[in-house]
């Protein structure tokens, strides 16, 4: 594989254009982990994920790792599928990760993509990643979008 800035280009609008789905995603996931802690989740607009999609590939040290995880995902497939469970879920981990940021963030994202991938299952055109690569998706800008309270106020665990 090889990383260009075209290439990056074009890996993020294959992003952007998979918010008719992965929107949806990210807002069934707040929902029923909002009920699963007891608090309202702020739903996502297609415009917030696009915008932080622009964010994520603005920053270029970002952008070419994100840019090629999801071009590995894109591309991955296993004939049968079973075996390459785990380098699918492998990647879209660290693809969650990668995108939601620092920490807490990261760890949030990884544990967010498990419960999102089981809601996932690719179309018999997609390779055996994209289901994966839809649940990262949806784990790592989740995490980055405002509407989890706690992350609207201040830590009360701050030292001055």
């Amino acid at each position: 594989m090889e990383l260009t800035p075209e290439r990056v280009a074009a890996e993020r609008n294959w992003v952007a254009d998979r918010s008719e789905s992965v929107v949806p995603l990210i807002n069934d996931v707040r929902a029923d982990l909002g009920d699963v802690f007891d608090t309202d989740v702020s739903p996502v607009t297609e415009a917030q994920y696009i915008a932080e999609v622009d964010a994520v590939f603005a920053d270029g040290d970002l952008a070419v790792n994100v840019a090629a995880l999801v071009a590995l995902l894109r591309d991955l497939d296993v004939e049968g599928d079973y075996p390459g469970f785990v380098v699918d879920e492998l990647l879209g981990r660290e693809l969650a990760a990668t995108i939601a940021g620092a920490q807490p963030l990261r760890t949030l994202g990884e544990a967010t993509f498990h419960y999102a991938d089981l809601r996932v299952h690719g179309g018999d055109d997609d390779n055996a990643g994209v289901d994966d690569l839809e649940a990262a998706l949806a784990a790592g800008f989740q995490e980055r979008l405002p509407g989890w309270n706690w992350t609207d106020r201040e830590s009360p665990f701050g030292v001055e």
